[in-house]
């Protein structure tokens, strides 16, 4: 819901560039191997492994749509398990990226973007992370926010200028309120 926001209501109205890097729930939970969530999060874990054979082989243009493409599949359709190939051509891409899929020598290329992310906000966090420059020539990063439906317009919009002075005023680190619904998911984005 958040990529949404950004990407559909922010962006275009902000003048924003976005670059999607990874973030592992495997790396970053490392759940049991019996848990019922151990699964999901290694399907996910090795989509990033394709998302970051991609950005090497075809810079950062295709990733949004792959983005899309995964994750319209995943929360829309309910397919976690789909053939990468399917996805990669769905979006004009050589299916050959999906050998990435089961090929762990990717997993220190999204290691490093996972760690990059989490050294801006620190490890008692999840997804998403957004960052932004600081003004300084560094980066400035927070958690969340975490919505359940995409504002539009005005709302869209000051959502976002609240976020970002909340990110950069020296101190502030939190806000939070108990979930209570889950994710509207919308039309279908792909």
């Amino acid at each position: 819901m958040t990529a949404r926001w950004v990407v559909e209501e922010v962006a275009p109205a902000r003048d924003l560039t976005v670059h999607w890097r990874p973030i592992s729930l495997l790396f970053k939970n490392n759940p049991d191997p019996q848990s019922p969530y151990y699964d999901r999060v290694v399907g996910t874990h090795k989509m990033l492994r394709v998302m970051e054979a991609v950005r090497a082989g075809e810079g950062e243009g295709p990733i949004q749509a792959l983005y899309w493409q995964m994750a319209t599949r995943v929360h829309h359709d309910k397919i976690v398990e789909f053939p990468m190939a399917e996805a990669l051509q769905a979006i004009g891409l050589d299916p050959a990226y999906g050998a990435a899929f089961d090929d762990e020598s990717w997993d220190e290329v999204v290691r490093v973007g996972h760690d990059d992310g989490l050294s801006l906000v620190g490890n008692d966090v999840g997804t998403p992370i957004i960052a932004l420059p600081d003004g300084n020539g560094g980066r400035i990063g927070i958690f969340g926010p975490v919505i359940t439906r995409v504002p539009t317009g005005d709302l869209a919009l000051q959502l976002w200028d609240g976020m970002v002075a909340c990110m950069t005023v020296p101190g502030f680190w939190e806000l939070k309120r108990t979930r209570t619904e889950a994710p509207e998911l919308g039309s279908h984005p792909v």
